[in-house]
Parts: C-alpha cells; sequence; structure tokens
C-alpha cells in the first residue's frame, strides 16, 4: 500500500471515514481500526478495551512454567505478523509448530474485503504442522506491546490465544499463538481450491487486498526458506 493511500493518522475526525488504512504501529496506537468498525459496521461486535485487558492479563497469568515474562514473550507468526508486526521485536527464530495448520478459512467481510467483495485470511485450523516465525516481544513494555497485538488479531473474536510449543533453530521454546475460533462466525472451515482462489482474487477492503497478503506472506517465506507448496498453488492460480 502507497503512502498516498495510507491514513492520515492526525485527521482524528476524518481517519473512520477513509477510503484505506494502511496497518501501522501509529494506527494501532490510536486503535482507528476499532475507530473505523464503529463508524462504518456498526452492527458488528467488537471485543471491549476490558476483554482485551483481560484476554492479555489471562495469557500472562497462565504461561508455562519456565516462561520467564521479564524476557518478553514469543509470537508465533505465521501470515502477516511475518511481515509486518508493528511492535517491538528483539529476537526471531524460524520454527514449526506441531497440531496446527495454516488455512484460508476465515471469510472477511471488512478489512481485507466488504459485503461486497468478501475476501479470505490465513488462521491456524487443528491438525498438521506449519511452518513460521517465533517473535520475541521484549519485556520491556509487555503490556503495551501486547495491546497492540490484540487490537489487531483480537479485536473481532476470530480466533483465540493459546500458548503452543514451537521447535526452532535454538531449541524447543513457548510460544502464543492465534488459533481459529472455530464458533466465531466468519469460521468457514476448508472451502474448495476454486473458491479459495475466487475470494483471494477479488476480496478487497480498507486495509487492502487478499491478493496483496498473499503475495507478500509467500514472499517473506520464501525469503526465510520456507516453502508453503498449498500458498504457492493458490498464489500461481490467483495470478493465472
Amino acid at each position: 500500500m502507497s503512502e498516498s493511500q495510507s491514513l492520515d493518522i492526525h485527521a482524528d475526525e476524518q481517519a473512520p471515514m477513509a477510503q484505506s488504512i494502511a496497518m501501522t504501529r501509529e494506527v494501532l496506537e490510536q486503535d482507528l481500526i476499532r475507530r473505523h468498525f464503529e463508524h462504518v459496521y456498526p452492527e458488528v461486535a467488537l471485543k471491549s478495551h476490558q476483554e482485551l485487558r483481560s484476554s492479555i492479563q489471562h495469557v500472562l497469568a497462565t504461561a508455562p512454567p519456565g516462561v520467564q515474562l521479564r524476557d518478553g514473550v514469543y509470537l508465533f507468526a505465521y501470515g502477516s505478523l511475518i511481515w509486518n508486526p508493528c511492535v517491538e521485536v528483539a529476537e526471531r527464530h524460524t520454527c514449526r509448530l506441531y497440531g496446527y495448520h495454516r488455512d484460508f478459512c476465515l471469510k472477511l467481510d471488512h478489512g481485507r474485503g466488504t459485503p461486497e467483495t468478501p475476501g479470505l485470511m490465513l488462521a491456524l485450523a487443528p491438525g498438521g504442522s506449519c511452518h513460521g516465525v517465533a517473535l520475541r516481544v521484549p519485556g520491556d513494555h509487555l503490556e503495551r506491546e501486547l495491546t497492540l497485538v490484540w487490537r489487531r488479531e483480537m479485536l473481532t473474536g476470530a480466533y483465540r490465544p493459546r500458548w503452543i510449543k514451537l521447535k526452532t533453530d535454538v531449541g524447543p521454546i513457548w510460544g502464543v499463538a492465534f488459533v481459529i475460533n472455530p464458533h466465531h462466525e466468519r469460521y468457514i472451515g476448508r472451502q474448495p481450491d476454486e473458491t479459495v482462489v475466487h475470494l483471494l482474487r477479488t476480496g478487497r477492503g480498507v486495509l487492502g487486498s487478499c491478493r496483496e497478503y498473499l503475495d507478500n506472506t509467500v514472499g517473506d517465506l520464501h525469503a526465510l526458506g520456507i516453502r508453503d507448496r498449498r500458498l504457492e498453488s493458490l498464489q500461481r492460480a490467483v495470478a493465472g
């Protein structure tokens, strides 16, 4: 997304009316995604500020034995968090998560889609395994940094944060992953490839296009030496 398309984060009164929003740290700090939803899609249920705070506190309070929160928290990045984390990252490692796989199973009528041009977003669904990146958010100002992540990942409740063990290049580590909430109305399960390709090709919304999201994800996985053959196949089909 070009700078000319990005939201002017200083135009407070006009921000919710913007035609496009670049996902940036400043946008998350000002909670402008929430403001956009409240203005344009008031019917969409959003998690309150207190619900997000309580969720963060619960995750930190239930950290597995041996996790030193003063050193920070690892996040498992498998999509846009890889190429656009928007938070402080002190350390990163390629890794593999067992028990979940990456899948386009979350329908978007907002964000990278609209009711007229719906799209799809990646989520972690049960079964199989998934390569990605472990991002360590440093312990300094941990809750502040996690608040930005929760505003991005947990606003509509489509994901659930879970402690998971990651196999990394420096050994096993505990991290937090955002897995699909199977009871959420936007969860549509595994779809036929032709449906997925169509929605990725045409889905576009205030946060950009699904095709851009797919291309960025595949590109950054390649740069890290990670091959996801299903995503690569979908990318070829979308471009065809």
